[in-house]
């Protein structure tokens, strides 16, 4: 049966996607579980969630095996063994995929993090991923770095369907939305199929509140009242910028050609203050046609005490304004913050790239 709370929200138009993967939650077959029971209908992963996944697990044995026999070296190893999960992912949700048009029954897989500064290797890496996958509803990870930009507009123009990963701040994620458009136009001009293209915005939102709090925190006893409020603040404007980008005549004559708009994903959905309700940044966002991809922890407490109660983010913009004004007034530097969480972002992810080559290499040793 499916559980009502994870259906409500489903019905409420989000997109429930699993923010984890592993071989073992493949073959027990977990995942059709959650597909069928827990209304989820995509994954998304990082270089931290597979570095988890591979220390911890046995499942993967036998590939290193077979990777270690024929001197496979460890970026190598790295990639197969991460497409084949990818791989079998996207078969799970083959049917979700059909089902959907394509907007859903997505699965990320994202490029090298050592690579987010530089436009051309990340480009390159996107057209290798796309073609090593080899399934139509996989969705390529490029960070929303200004190296970034303008790979996520190379990738698109190519047909390449983009899932915009690290984006912390609304003027970044504008320009996130116009390198997507910008793809979009060039995929038209090369006689791309425009309908067979997606893309999300991947807007973390729990960073922000920690990232901010700690400030606050700093600041003294005027600012406590402002804690816990920035990142759905921040959402609720990302939000309103996504509406803005998509409409006016930019949008409708790509629309008229079958484009498909790059819906906002909510990442980073995980309670990280304890004194903050474990579903805040599930039931503080729910609004149509967003996504929000949740790890278990936060997948099960909504289904437990989850609470859906509309639109929460339509027509919110002038009271987010409005915390962002206030967040100002006792003297938070916002652009430095959101410097802080894409620097940080960037290097949590290759510091996590990092543990998996060392995982992979000693597995590869040891199967020797």
């Amino acid at each position: 049966m499916s559980n009502e709370r994870l259906a409500a929200l489903s019905a409420a138009g989000v997109s429930i996607w699993l923010d984890d993967l592993s071989r073992e939650r493949l073959n027990s077959g977990n995942l059709v579980e959650l597909i069928e029971q827990r209304s989820v209908v995509g994954v998304t992963t990082n270089p931290t969630i597979f570095a988890s996944a591979l220390a911890d697990g046995a499942a993967y044995d036998e590939q290193v095996r077979e990777l270690a026999a024929r001197d496979a070296d460890v970026d190598s190893a790295i990639r197969e063994i991460t497409v084949a999960d990818v791989q079998q992912a996207c078969d799970v949700f083959s049917g979700t995929w059909e089902r959907t048009g394509g907007v859903d029954g997505r699965v990320s897989l994202e490029v090298d993090p050592r690579l987010a500064h530089e436009t051309e290797k990340t480009i390159a890496q996107a057209q290798d991923i796309w073609k090593s996958v080899d399934r139509p509803n996989l969705l390529v990870k490029i960070p929303a770095t200004e190296a970034g930009l303008p790979a996520i507009t190379r990738a698109t123009a190519e047909g390449i369907s983009v899932n915009v990963t690290l984006i912390f701040s609304v003027e970044r994620y504008k320009a996130v939305m116009d390198a997507y458009l910008t793809g979009l136009e060039q995929a038209l001009a090369n006689g791309q199929d425009l309908a067979r293209i997606h893309s999300v915005g991947s807007f973390f939102v729990s960073r922000v509140d920690s990232e901010i709090d700690a400030r606050l925190e700093k600041i003294g006893d005027e600012a406590l009242a402002l804690r816990g409020k920035a990142a759905v603040a921040n959402s609720r404007l990302a939000y309103a910028a996504y509406r803005a980008a998509f409409s006016g005549a930019r949008w409708d004559a790509l629309a008229a050609k079958g484009a498909n708009a790059q819906r906002p994903l909510w990442a980073s959905t995980g309670v990280k203050n304890p004194d903050y309700p474990d579903t805040l940044y599930v039931t503080e966002l729910v609004v149509d046609n967003t996504v929000n991809t949740m790890p278990e922890k936060t997948l099960d407490a909504f289904a437990d005490h989850g609470e859906v109660s509309g639109d929460k983010v339509t027509d919110t913009a002038g009271a987010a304004q409005q915390v962002f004004t206030d967040l100002e007034g006792v003297g938070i530097d916002l652009d430095d913050v959101y410097l802080v969480l894409e620097n940080e972002g960037v290097e949590k992810f290759e510091k996590s790239w990092t543990e998996l080559q060392d995982t992979v290499r000693s597995q590869l040793d040891g199967a020797k």
